[in-house]
């Protein structure tokens, strides 16, 4: 018998004495922002594409102001009751100023058509930040504003939301073990009546990041994003509301070459898109977006430089 059974190796004797692996509660990381756990789908899925020619120009005067200027020339969609889409030729031209300190971030925005964008960030303490966002603009009920206080815990974070319309909100997200990370949230309206409650789940590894999300506005969100390489990413997302029966579902990539990143995706609807990034030198980059939409025979296409 001694000659049939081969004999156990001690490097086989360590493995199967080895205990399992324990999570440290106590030293468990922090999480990402509540708001931004889709965050590695979103970037995937949903770029900023556009119609029409964009030209971007940043200046910097010293080390933590600039000024820039943007230039846009292509449609604006108007609403209809019919299934084709209507577009109305525009244009407009944006000014910004932009200051940014470790502490410190202020960004303004004014356009031709009246409109304002100011956002604040500033970092009260190690922990503490304090973040405001408003639009100004002749439109009457279309300005508003919102003020966030975060609060960066060793394993969690925490955040109370307040806005114009009687809006208050706040979320929460706790690490759980080291992949991890379960929160929810609470908002109400008073302006229109209405209140809700979310929940969101997120397990991340080094290769892939799943995350879960519900609420009580009917509202079921789902993405994965599996990371193939350290330049290549697919994603995948799912959106269903139960109150409506609308669901879509999409499937997309992120490729990150040596001079440019393509991104691309279709969903459920039939609705194909891709945005193109090439990097020409230090401080030049040329855009290009494409999003086709056959059901609603809806095509857009654009182009544009970025300069600083």
């Amino acid at each position: 018998m001694a000659g049939i059974i081969p004999p156990v190796s001690d490097a086989s004797k360590q493995q199967s004495g080895k205990p399992a692996e324990k999570v440290d509660y106590l030293n468990l990381p922090c999480p990402i922002p509540y708001e931004e756990i889709h965050r590695e789908a979103l970037m995937s899925l949903k770029p900023e594409l556009f119609e029409g020619l964009r030209f971007d120009f940043t200046k910097g005067l010293n080390q933590k102001f600039s000024l820039s200027h943007s230039v846009f020339m292509g449609s604006t969609e108007v609403p209809s009751q019919s299934s084709e889409t209507i577009k109305v030729p525009s244009a407009n031209y944006e000014f910004g100023a932009n200051f940014i300190d470790p502490n410190l971030m202020l960004i303004g925005r004014v356009l031709t058509d009246g409109r304002l964008h100011a956002r604040v960030k500033w970092d009260l303490s190690e922990n503490l930040t304090l973040k405001a966002n408003a639009q100004l603009t002749n439109e009457p009920h279309m300005s508003h504003g919102m003020v966030n206080f975060d609060f960066k815990g060793k394993d969690y974070r925490s955040q109370l939301q307040v806005g114009n319309g009687a809006l208050v909100g706040a979320n929460y997200i706790q690490n759980v073990t080291q992949h991890l990370s379960l929160g929810g949230e609470v908002f109400w309206a008073g302006q229109h009546r209405k209140s809700g409650i979310g929940y969101a789940a997120r397990y991340e590894t080094d290769k892939m990041v799943a995350t879960g999300q519900v609420a009580s506005t009917g509202m079921i969100a789902l993405s994965y994003v599996q990371k193939v390489s350290e330049k290549v990413s697919l994603a995948t997302d799912y959106m269903f509301n139960w109150l409506s029966r609308d669901v879509t579902a999409s499937v997309g990539y992120d490729y990150i070459l040596r001079q440019s990143r393509l991104r691309g995706r279709i969903d459920s609807n039939g609705c194909t898109a891709a945005f193109l990034e090439e990097r020409l030198n230090m401080g030049l980059n040329f855009i290009l977006s494409a999003e086709i939409d056959h059901k609603k025979k809806d095509y857009k296409f654009g182009f544009g430089l970025t300069v600083g």
